[in-house]
C-alpha cells in the first residue's frame, strides 16, 4: 500500500519532507555502509567457522598420528576366554596360551558389627598383603553426632581415609538381621588382599573386628596364571601376575575373562586388519573433505546470474594459497609411493575418495609405503603428509601469530570503524533532518501567512465592489 503524503498545509508536512530529504541526502552513503557492515559481520562468522574447521581437522591429524601407523592389525582369541587387541607394531602369527586361573580381588566380611560408643573409638589400620597399609581415624567417624558408631560410619571412614587412594572399598550388608562390614580390594592379585588391624580400636568394636569366628573370606585374592602353550610344561612358560591383562606378545594385549579346563590351549591369531586400515584412511579422507567443504563455502566466488552471493572470504589470497599447498601435498610421492597409488585420489570437486580394492592391493604389495606417505607417529616432521598438513593448520590457528588471529583482529577493527562511521552518519542525518524541518516549518508558516493575506485581500476587494 502506497504511503500517504500529507498536504502542504498539514501539521505533519514539515517533518515528512524533512525526513524524505535527509534520507535522500544520506541514502547512498547509508547503503554503502550497510553493505560493508553486513560483509564485515559475514567475514567474522566465516573466520569463526574457519577456525573451528581447522581445529577439528588438526584434531583428526593428531588422532591418526597417535595410532603410530595407518596400518591396523587385529588380534583374536579362540573360544570365549577373553579379548585381544593388536597395535601397529604387532607381528602377524599364531600363539598358544592356556589360562589356568584368573586373577581375583580379595573380599573379606566382618560379621556381627553392632553399634558401639563413639567415645574412645581410636583408629584402625587397613593392611594389604604386600605390606602397605593406611590408617583410619575413627574419632570423627560419628557423622550424625548421636554418640554411636555404626558399621556404615566405619565403612565411610575407611572409604574417605586420606591414604586409602582407592585401594579398598568398604561397604555393609545385613544378613539375618546382623550387620556385616565388607572390605573389598579394588585391585586383583594376591598382594592386594586387604584385612583390618584393630589393635588400636577402642571399646567393644575392637573385639568384634578381631573375632575370627565372625570373619569370612568371601573371595580369596589370587594371581592370574597363564601358560605359553600347554599347561604343566617348562616352568619358564608359566606366567603369574596380579592382572588379567597380559602383554606377552609384542604390541598385543590379551585380557582373559575365563579360566580353562581340559588342558587344551587357546589360540591367539594376529593378522593385518584391512578393514581397520581402510577405516583409518577413510577417517583422514573424511576429515580432509570436511575442511575442503568449509573452504569451498568461504571462498565461493559467487554467481550473479543465479543471484548467489560470494563467500565471506572469496577474495582471501591466503586461503587460496593454502588450498594450493594442500593439493600439492596430496600428490606428493615418497620412494615411489603416493596416495593415488594406494587408491586415494582427488575428485573434480576437490574432495578425496578411496578405492578400497586398490588400497588393499597396494598394501599387500608395499605395506610400509602407506606409513611413509602419512608419516604416522611423527606429526612434528613437516616433510610428511600429516606433519605438513599439521604445520599448515598451526600457521593459521596459532593463538600468538596465526593467520586466523590476524584476520579476526583486522575484521574487528574494521567493524569498530564501521560503527563509528554509522554513528557519524546518524548524526549527519539528525542534523540534516533538523535543518530541513526548520526550513519547511518556516516555509509552511510563510505559506499560511500568504494564504491569510490573500483571504484579506479577497474580502477587501469583494466589499469594494459591493459599494
Amino acid at each position: 500500500m502506497a504511503t500517504s503524503v500529507p498536504g502542504s498545509g498539514s501539521a505533519d508536512y514539515p517533518s515528512y519532507m524533512a525526513a524524505q530529504l535527509a534520507t535522500r541526502y544520506t541514502e547512498a552513503t547509508q547503503t554503502l555502509l550497510t553493505d560493508k557492515t553486513k560483509a564485515a559481520a559475514s567475514a567474522g562468522t566465516g573466520i569463526t567457522k574457519l577456525s573451528s574447521a581447522m581445529s577439528t581437522f588438526s584434531s583428526s591429524l593428531l588422532a591418526l598420528s597417535g595410532k603410530k601407523s595407518v596400518l591396523a592389525n587385529a588380534a583374536t582369541l579362540s573360544g570365549d576366554i577373553g579379548t585381544a587387541s593388536a597395535g601397529p607394531a604387532a607381528v602377524a602369527g599364531t600363539y598358544s596360551f592356556y589360562v589356568e586361573q584368573l586373577a581375583t580381588a580379595g573380599q573379606i566380611a566382618y560379621g556381627g558389627i553392632s553399634d558401639t560408643s563413639a567415645a574412645g573409638a581410636g583408629s584402625l589400620n587397613v593392611v594389604l598383603a604386600d605390606g602397605t597399609n593406611f590408617n583410619v581415624n575413627l574419632v570423627n567417624a560419628d557423622k550424625n553426632l548421636d554418640g554411636n558408631l555404626t558399621a556404615q560410619e566405619v565403612a565411610t571412614a575407611i572409604n574417605t581415609a586420606a591414604d586409602n587412594d582407592s585401594s579398598v572399598t568398604a561397604s555393609t550388608m545385613t544378613v539375618n538381621g546382623a550387620t556385616t562390614l565388607v572390605l573389598t580390594s579394588n585391585a586383583t592379585g594376591v598382594d592386594k588382599a586387604a584385612t583390618i588391624d584393630a589393635t588400636n580400636v577402642g571399646g567393644a568394636l575392637q573385639a568384634m573386628l578381631q573375632d575370627p569366628a565372625t570373619q569370612t573370606q568371601l573371595v580369596t585374592a589370587q594371581d592370574a596364571v597363564v601358560w605359553v602353550g600347554a599347561p604343566g610344561g617348562d616352568p619358564q612358560n608359566r606366567i603369574q601376575q596380579a592382572s588379567n591383562t597380559f602383554a606377552v606378545v609384542n604390541d598385543v594385549k590379551m585380557t582373559f575373562t575365563k579360566a580353562q579346563t581340559g588342558g587344551v590351549p587357546a589360540t591367539l591369531t594376529v593378522a593385518p586388519d584391512n578393514a581397520g586400515t581402510k577405516a583409518n584412511v577413510q577417517a583422514f579422507v573424511d576429515a580432509y573433505n570436511q575442511l575442503n567443504k568449509v573452504l569451498d563455502e568461504l571462498t565461493y566466488v559467487g554467481d550473479l546470474a543465479n543471484n548467489k552471493p560470494a563467500g565471506p572470504m572469496a577474495n582471501d589470497a591466503g586461503l587460496k594459497a593454502l588450498r594450493a599447498r594442500m593439493q600439492d601435498m596430496m600428490r606428493k610421492s615418497v620412494d615411489g609411493a603416493s596416495l593415488p597409488v594406494y587408491g586415494i585420489t582427488a575428485q573434480r570437486d576437490g574432495t578425496l575418495a578411496v578405492n578400497a580394492e586398490r588400497l588393499a592391493r597396494s598394501i599387500a604389495a608395499n605395506p610400509e609405503g602407506l606409513d611413509k606417505i602419512f608419516g604416522t607417529g611423527d606429526i612434528g616432521n613437516g616433510s610428511t603428509l600429516l606433519g605438513g598438513l599439521d604445520k599448515q593448520m598451526k600457521n593459521w590457528t596459532n593463538s600468538v601469530d596465526g593467520f586466523i588471529g590476524e584476520r579476526r583482529t583486522a575484521n574487528e577493527r574494521l567493524q569498530d570503524r564501521l560503527v563509528d562511521r554509522q554513528a557519524a552518519l546518524d548524526n549527519l542525518f539528525d542534523n540534516s533532518y533538523k535543518r530541513y524541518l526548520q526550513q519547511f516549518t518556516a516555509l509552511q508558516q510563510v505559506q499560511n501567512q500568504m494564504a491569510q493575506n490573500t483571504g484579506l485581500f479577497e474580502a477587501l476587494f469583494s466589499n469594494s465592489k459591493d459599494t
